[in-house]
């Protein structure tokens, strides 16, 4: 289990600096959702090791975050309303 300042560094990599085979594919964690949400949680970080930035599918995945206060859902409608006002 990471520790916070192990946290924040996964944070702060870079995309093009990781290297791949030290990611887990996010398709081979198993969480049991018959546990409570604390414990769905530890689980989830012991198995994808790199919460920031994982596989999925053979894409690397990096996750961010932005003070902007729109949801995922909202930057995701934003972004594809966008692209089709091209």
């Amino acid at each position: 289990m990471p520790n916070l300042k192990q946290l924040d560094e996964m944070s702060r990599m870079e995309i093009d600096r990781i290297d791949r085979n030290i990611l887990v594919d996010v398709k081979t964690v198993d969480i049991d959702t018959s546990l409570p949400i604390e414990n769905r949680m530890l689980r989830y970080l012991e198995q994808i090791k790199n919460p920031y930035c994982f596989l999925c599918g053979g894409t690397v995945v990096k996750v961010r975050f932005s003070d902007t206060g729109k949801t995922l859902d909202e930057a995701v409608k934003d972004h594809y309303f966008g692209l089709k006002n091209l």
